[in-house]
């Protein structure tokens, strides 16, 4: 059988798609692994197509994969299929093709799955299900010939029961490992044990270069409990700097550009680095959407610490302009 595995968005390596390779190959199937939904001139039919999207605003592009692929098996988070890999591949398969990204070091998995909320922007808890412990480190790691580097896509890890989150935080102390939780902590549901937890293991960025923690504040009515999670992480030993949050923004139609700057502007107080998430409101207001997206771009690469927003210009020169700033105000700090 020939196999098209195709990767609709995201720059992590995709679990399921991995899985699913490793299955086929174990089959003696034929795999091909590609990034884009078109259908190259001299590329060969295939007896099964899939195609996987994390991210919602990947609909365009799935739909063209699906006009190019009739027939073809679509998943993930940013599809509007439920089907698991497991409908596929059995309950009792487990292991992961990692030579489709020869260039990817670290580990990959989950520790848990599932969800202790019900947020209407997320869609975890609808494919996904309650909150529960799936894996141990010992599962995720690939060996003594790869770094101890385990990047968690645990969207709730402490949600599953405690004795099962310290069992996994003392799998990572006693095993030196860095890992990565940049799904984020539930900041909201934290307790002073969870952060004393995460003040005893090596956190790091999704490079694994820096120490970073990952969390989010995506209503304003969540500002005191936000700050109360901050609280406990800062009397654990972990400092605000350490703290990068996501901020949804264009969810609400309520949402005011004076709300937004709120939100903004406290966490920058406070020292944490704040991540702009922006939904596709698209359909609802364009002219919203895309200043929000020059807003999230003014953010994520720094400038806001350098250049007013007002000043801001998204264009591609000026962008260029704009990361010679950056940089020589980043060789500075």
């Amino acid at each position: 059988m020939r196999v098209r595995l195709t990767q609709l968005d995201g720059s992590l390596p995709n679990l399921a798609l991995m899985k699913l390779a490793h299955w086929h190959r174990e089959r003696g199937d034929e795999v091909h692994y590609v990034r884009h939904a078109h259908r190259d001139l001299m590329e060969p039919d295939y007896d099964r197509v899939y195609g996987s999207a994390i991210f919602a605003f990947s609909a365009d592009r799935v739909a063209e994969f699906m006009r190019t692929w009739p027939g073809a098996i679509v998943g993930g988070t940013g599809s509007e299929s439920k089907m698991t890999i497991e409908e596929i591949t059995g309950p009792d398969h487990d292991g992961y093709d990692y030579s489709l990204y020869p260039w990817y070091e670290p580990s990959l998995g989950f520790t848990q799955r599932g969800c202790r909320l019900s947020c209407k922007f997320c869609v975890v808890p609808g494919k996904e299900g309650k909150n529960r412990s799936v894996s141990t480190i010992a599962d995720i790691w690939r060996g003594e010939e790869h770094p101890r580097k385990i990047h968690l896509l645990d969207n709730d890890f402490f949600g599953q029961p405690e004795e099962q989150w310290r069992a996994r935080v003392e799998e990572i102390r006693a095993g030196g490992f860095k890992v990565c939780l940049n799904q984020g902590i539930n900041v909201r549901l934290l307790t002073p044990a969870a952060a004393e937890a995460l003040a005893t293991i090596e956190y790091r960025d999704d490079a694994f270069k820096e120490r970073r923690l990952y969390t989010a504040w995506d209503n304003l009515k969540d500002e005191g409990i936000f700050f109360k999670g901050m609280d406990m992480l800062e009397a654990a030993g972990i400092p605000p700097k350490h703290v990068m949050s996501y901020m949804l923004v264009g969810f609400d139609k309520n949402e005011t550009w004076d709300r937004l700057w709120h939100r903004f502007n406290r966490m920058v107080e406070r020292g944490i680095s704040p991540y702009p998430m922006v939904f596709d409101c698209r359909a609802r207001d364009a002219d919203r959407y895309r200043e929000l997206k020059r807003f999230q771009r003014w953010v994520v690469t720094g400038l806001y610490r350098a250049v007013p927003f007002s000043d801001y210009d998204a264009g591609k020169k000026a962008q260029r302009k704009e990361r010679a700033v950056q940089l020589s105000f980043l060789d500075a700090a």
